[in-house]
C-alpha cells in the first residue's frame, strides 16, 4: 500500500519530508521492524518511541507516525496529535477494515471475560457457525483448536487487525468473539473495530495502578457501549452495582438485555443450587422457563452462562441451542479447573478480591462438613497494591487455613508483597496461616496440610504457564504443580 493511500482519511498535523513510498508493513518496536514498515512512534510510560526511530529505520522502516519532528532522518514523517491513537486508524486502514465483513462480538468486565467468550464459541459452533475466539489466552479458530499466542488480553492494534484480516479471508469466519480489556479501550488499541454486541460482565476492583480511580476505569469499559451503533446489541449484567450505568452508555437504535439473579431482568436464574457435580438452576426469559444443569460450578458460572445465553438471544439463536451447547461444558482452562479429586484441589484465575471472594464462596458451598477449606494466593506486583490487604482479609475470612505465596512479583521485593497482604489479616496464627514466599514450595505444603475431605483453592494465575521474577520469566504452572504433589488425575 501506498503512503498516501494509508494516509487518506487520517487526521494528521503535518507530513514532513513527504515521498510516496511503498508500505508493507507497520510496526512499533524498533528490534522487529522489517523492511518496508512504517514505525510508529509510541510513547510509553518508561520509553518514547521516537529515541528509536533511526534503529528502525537501520532495520527497514521506510516511513514514520510520529508526534514531534525526528530530526536528522530522510524518510517521510506523518505528525499526528497521538500515535498511541492513531496507529489504530493506519492498523485498520492498512488491512482494509476487516471488522466490517465479521460479526464481532466485544466482552468486556473485570472477571467472566474468557469463560463468556468460551461459551458464546460454543453456541455459535452448536448452531452451525464459525467462530474465532480472541483473548487472555491468546487466540484461537474454534472450540476444538489450540490456542495461538497473543501478548495481551486485547492485541495492539496492528496484531488485532492482521488477525481479524486473517480469521476473514484465509480461515474464512465471519464470527469472531474477543475479550475487551480496559487498557484496549483506553489506548484505543480496538479503534476501527466495529463492534455488533457488546457485553458487560462485573466491574470490580482491578487495574487502579493504572487507572487511579474506578470511576476512570468505568469510564474506559464504557467506550466499548458507546461505540455501537443502531442495530447492534448490548449486553449488561443488571445485578452489578455499575449495570445501569452501563445502560445508560448504551445509544439509542442499539437492543439491550439484561441479565441477573436479584434483580428484575430480561433473562434471569432462579432455585439455583451447586454441587460437587455443578451448578442447576432454572431460566427464564419472556415467561418461559428452561431447566439447566451445567457441569461448572459456583455463581460466577451462573452469571457467565446468562450473558452467553443473552448474547445468543441477541443474535436470534434458539435457546434450546444454546443451553446444549453450554450443558456439554466442563470450564475452561485455570477457571475453576479441578486437578485432583481427593483432596478437592481447584486452580482458578482469581486474582482481585471480588474474584478470590466468588471463588472461595463457591468452594465453600462444595466443601463436606467434616473437611477444611484451603487458599493458596498471592498477588502481583508491580500492580495495583491496594488490593493486597483486602484479599488477604477475604482469604482469612473465607478460609479455614490460607498458605501465603508469591503469584508474578515482577521488579517487586515477594516479601513486601506479602507483607502487604499480611496487614489485612486479623491475626497471623500459624496453626491458619503459613508463609512460603516460593510458590513451588507453598504448593509443596498441601501435601502434609490438606486431607482427603479437604478442599484447595490455588488462586491467582489459572492457565499461566510462566511466572515472572525481577530478573526472568520462568516455566511454571500452578496445575503441573498439584499434579506433582497429588499424582492426581484431571476430572
Amino acid at each position: 500500500m501506498k503512503l498516501d493511500e494509508l494516509i487518506e482519511y487520517l487526521k494528521y498535523k503535518d507530513l514532513i519530508n513527504f515521498k510516496n513510498v511503498e508500505i508493507s508493513g507497520i510496526s512499533y518496536n524498533s528490534k522487529t521492524t522489517k523492511q518496508g514498515d512504517i514505525f510508529v512512534c509510541l510513547i510509553g510510560e518508561h520509553t518514547d518511541g521516537h529515541e528509536y526511530a533511526q534503529m528502525a529505520i537501520d532495520n527497514g522502516a521506510v516511513a514514520l507516525l510520529v508526534e514531534k519532528k525526528v530530526e536528522g532522518v530522510n524518510v517521510p514523517q506523518v505528525q499526528v496529535t497521538s500515535t498511541k491513537y492513531q496507529i489504530a486508524d493506519i492498523a485498520d486502514r492498512f488491512y482494509s477494515s476487516p471488522s466490517k465483513g465479521i460479526n464481532l462480538i466485544g466482552v468486556t468486565g473485570t472477571n467472566g471475560k474468557t469463560t463468556v467468550t468460551h461459551l458464546i464459541q460454543k453456541i455459535l459452533e452448536e448452531n452451525n457457525k464459525k467462530c474465532a475466539l480472541i483473548g487472555t489466552l491468546g487466540y484461537k479458530l474454534s472450540s476444538t483448536s489450540e490456542y495461538r499466542n497473543a501478548k495481551h488480553t486485547t492485541p495492539q492494534a496492528p496484531e488485532l487487525q492482521a488477525t481479524l484480516r486473517m480469521i476473514k479471508d484465509i480461515e474464512k469466519i465471519d464470527n469472531v468473539v474477543m475479550e475487551v480489556s480496559s487498557h484496549a479501550l483506553e489506548q484505543n488499541r480496538v479503534g476501527g473495530c466495529r463492534f455488533n454486541g457488546a457485553i458487560f460482565t462485573n466491574l470490580t476492583q482491578d487495574h487502579l495502578d493504572y487507572h487511579i480511580t474506578m470511576e476512570n476505569y468505568f469510564k474506559a469499559k464504557a467506550l466499548l457501549f458507546q461505540r455501537l451503533e443502531e442495530g447492534n446489541f448490548a449486553v449488561i449484567n443488571i445485578d452489578d452495582e455499575y449495570g445501569e450505568r452501563f445502560l445508560n452508555e448504551v445509544p439509542e437504535g442499539v437492543s439491550k438485555f439484561t441479565y441477573g439473579v436479584k434483580k428484575k431482568a430480561d433473562v434471569m436464574a432462579t432455585g439455583i443450587s451447586f454441587s460437587p457435580n455443578g451448578a442447576e438452576f432454572t431460566l427464564t426469559y419472556k415467561g418461559n422457563e428452561y431447566s439447566v444443569n451445567l457441569h461448572m460450578n459456583g455463581m460466577f458460572s451462573v452469571y457467565n452462562v446468562l450473558a452467553a445465553i443473552s448474547a445468543s438471544i441477541a443474535m436470534n439463536i434458539d435457546i434450546e441451542i444454546a443451553l446444549n451447547a453450554l450443558q456439554n461444558v466442563h470450564g475452561v482452562a485455570g477457571r475453576f479447573e479441578v486437578v485432583n479429586k481427593k483432596p478437592l484441589v481447584i486452580v482458578d484465575y482469581a486474582h482481585t478480591p471480588d474474584g478470590l471472594e466468588n471463588v472461595l464462596k463457591t468452594a465453600r458451598e462444595i466443601t463436606p462438613s467434616n473437611g477444611k477449606l484451603i487458599c493458596v494466593f498471592g498477588c502481583g506486583g508491580d500492580r495495583d497494591a491496594t488490593k493486597r490487604p483486602k484479599m488477604g482479609a477475604i482469604a482469612q475470612q473465607l478460609s479455614d487455613r490460607i498458605i501465603i505465596t508469591s503469584d508474578n512479583p515482577r521488579s517487586e521485593n515477594p516479601q513486601q508483597i506479602i507483607t502487604d497482604i499480611i496487614a489485612g489479616l486479623k491475626s497471623v496464627n500459624p496453626e491458619i496461616v503459613t508463609v512460603e514466599p516460593d510458590r513451588k514450595e507453598a504448593i509443596a505444603l498441601l501435601k502434609t496440610v490438606a486431607s482427603n475431605n479437604d478442599v484447595v483453592i490455588i488462586a491467582g494465575k489459572g492457565h499461566e504457564d510462566y511466572q515472572i521474577l525481577k530478573d526472568k520469566t520462568i516455566h511454571f504452572d500452578d496445575r503441573e504443580e498439584a499434579r506433582k504433589v497429588f499424582a492426581g488425575s484431571v476430572i
